[in-house]
Parts: structure tokens; C-alpha cells; sequence
């Protein structure tokens, strides 16, 4: 039987790889919402809790990992609010056994209320500062955002894998088709300059209180156009859109140049993300965590949602882009 991921890591385990480092648990131990890695937040004797991230085997490389580690720490000395890991001794990667985790402190909040402007605006902000330093240099060894990886990569794992449903195979494999070709060309008409990202900045990588705002979880950061980071932070309508973006904006532009000229790829990332969590799940799907938690995935009815949610990106691929207010 082929072993999963984290079949041998349990709480006892958990502790022993911390107290490797030198802390001592008061064993409270706890599982957080974390599906690619395990994350847990334990208590230390005489300390505030520490949380502790294992990595998922043969996701990243260490050297890919390392670089994550450098740009958040960067961040954090420029004073940005990103979660950084903790070092021990300079160090912010460790082993035990098999598993590589990495340890941050506890932050509190909640996910942002999104159709608060002033929320938009104080985002938009950190965003700018973050991007002030990510646009400085590019990751060397982390991956770009790719129609390749994202599309093209997801569209062959799910039909060689026969995850479509026979009934539903012809329809999925020509609209996908249709927009691969559709976001080739508006990638190749839309220049962007790559640059450090967050990678992925959906309101669950937020934590917000009246005081504080911290992004967290830079495991997706890549290589990729400034709007990846943005165009999460929008909801509803089209005239709805266009005033929380330019709210986005006007804090950006406080510390960081915005780059309007990738505005008309929103709706390509958009259906790139569709597209990549759908294969994502299905790759994952060995995972005893998955079937458990994603109850409704992998079913007729998800995937004729799936198609029909990727037919409506093929009409917003065509449709007007976002506007800002003329300068």
C-alpha cells in the first residue's frame, strides 16, 4: 500500500519535532485549516503558541522553500506585515525524520469583509509596499504563473486520469481547448514584467482587526503579473469591481507604481485559477484529508458545475476590462 503524506505524523510526533529545537510543550496541541501542508498550533511552557508548518514532501524544494523564507523575511525587516517564519540559530527550515516544517508566531484576526472600501484601500497599501520589494528582482528558483502549469498542465491531468465523467469528456475537452487558445492570445497581446508575488492573496490569507492587518501563508509565492495580488480582493458586479479596485489602487499607488496595462488579465488569472484547482484537487485526491473534506468534489454534478463555471469565464474573456478613473 502506498504510504500518504502525513500518515505517520500525529500529535506525539508533532511535539517530539519541536522539542528537537528546544522548546517544551505543554502538549496542547491543535490542527489548523490546512490541506497541501499540516499545520498545528502548539503551547509552549512559559510562552505564547507557537504555530508549526510541515511541508508537503516533494512539493518544493528546499531551495525553493529557502527562497519563500528570504522574501518574508525581507518583508518583515522592511516592516510590511507579512507572518514570517521564526529562526533558531538562523535557521528557519528544519527536519525531523522525513518532514521539513518551519515555525511563526501566533497572529490573530479574520478573514476581511471585502466590501468595505476603507478595507480595500488600507489592502492596497500593504500590497503596494510588498510589491515595492517584490518587483526589485525575480525568484530564481520558485516557479512563474504559467497558462503551461496552471492550464494546459491541469486540462491533461484531468483527462488522462479519466477524473471527466464520459458523459461530460467531449464538452470539457473542447471549451478548455477554446480557452487555452483564447488566454494565448490575450497573454501574448497583454506584456507584463514578472515580478515576486504573494501568490495567493484570497481574503482567507488575510487577517484583519481594527489594529492590525497581517498577510499570511506565502506557500503559493511565485513569479507573475502585480494584478494576481489584486484581483482577489474584487467581488460582484462589473461598476462594483471597478470602484474596489480603484479604492485597491489608490492605496497601491502610495508606495508602488500600478501597472493599469494589466488590468485586461483578470479575467485570464481568473479562469487559470479555476482551472489549476480543480486539477489541484484531483491530485490531491490520494490524500485521506481530501475525500474527507471536499465531499462534494469529484462527482457528476461538480464537474458539469466545473464546465459551466468555465463556459461563463469564456464569455468574461471577451467582455470589457476593468476601468480606473482617467489620472
Amino acid at each position: 500500500m502506498t504510504q500518504t503524506p502525513f500518515e505517520n505524523l500525529n500529535p506525539d510526533r508533532v511535539i517530539d519535532a519541536i522539542e528537537s529545537l528546544g522548546y517544551l510543550s505543554d502538549l496542547r496541541v491543535f490542527p489548523l485549516n490546512s490541506y497541501e501542508n499540516r499545520v498545528y498550533q502548539f503551547g509552549i511552557e512559559g510562552g505564547d503558541p507557537i504555530i508549526a508548518k510541515f511541508y508537503r514532501p516533494q512539493r518544493w524544494s528546499e531551495a525553493q522553500i529557502r527562497e519563500e523564507h528570504s522574501f518574508s523575511l525581507a518583508l518583515e525587516e522592511a516592516e510590511i506585515p507579512i507572518v514570517a517564519p521564526l529562526q533558531r540559530d538562523g535557521e528557519s527550515l528544519f527536519s525531523f525524520g522525513e518532514h521539513r516544517f518551519s515555525l511563526y508566531p501566533r497572529r490573530g484576526g479574520h478573514a476581511p469583509d471585502l466590501s468595505d472600501l476603507e478595507t480595500l484601500y488600507r489592502l492596497g497599501q500593504q500590497l503596494g509596499r510588498l510589491h515595492a520589494i517584490g518587483k526589485l528582482k525575480t525568484f530564481d528558483h520558485r516557479p512563474t504563473l504559467s497558462l503551461q502549469s496552471f492550464a494546459i498542465n491541469s486540462r491533461t491531468f484531468l483527462i488522462e486520469n479519466d477524473f471527466i465523467p464520459p458523459s461530460l469528456l467531449d464538452a470539457y475537452t473542447t471549451l478548455s481547448q477554446h480557452l487555452i487558445e483564447k488566454m494565448t492570445t490575450i497573454l501574448e497581446t497583454t506584456p507584463f514584467k514578472p515580478q515576486r508575488l504573494h501568490g495567493d492573496c484570497h481574503p482567507g490569507n488575510i487577517l484583519l482587526r481594527p489594529d492590525s492587518l497581517w498577510l499570511v501563508d506565502l506557500d503559493d509565492a511565485r513569479n507573475g503579473p502585480a494584478i494576481q495580488d489584486l484581483w482577489m480582493l474584487l467581488s460582484g458586479d462589473y461598476s462594483q469591481q471597478c470602484i474596489q479596485l480603484a479604492e485597491v489602487v489608490e492605496g497601491y499607488e502610495e508606495f508602488c507604481e500600478f501597472e493599469r496595462r494589466e488590468i485586461p488579465l483578470i479575467e485570464t488569472l481568473r479562469t487559470l485559477r479555476l482551472m489549476h484547482y480543480a486539477a489541484w484537487l484531483a491530485r490531491r485526491w490520494h490524500d485521506p484529508a481530501f475525500p474527507q473534506a471536499f465531499t462534494w468534489f469529484n462527482s457528476e454534478r461538480y464537474w458539469a458545475e466545473h464546465i459551466l463555471e468555465l463556459r461563463e469565464q469564456f464569455a468574461a474573456l471577451d467582455a470589457i476590462p476593468l476601468r480606473l478613473p482617467d489620472r
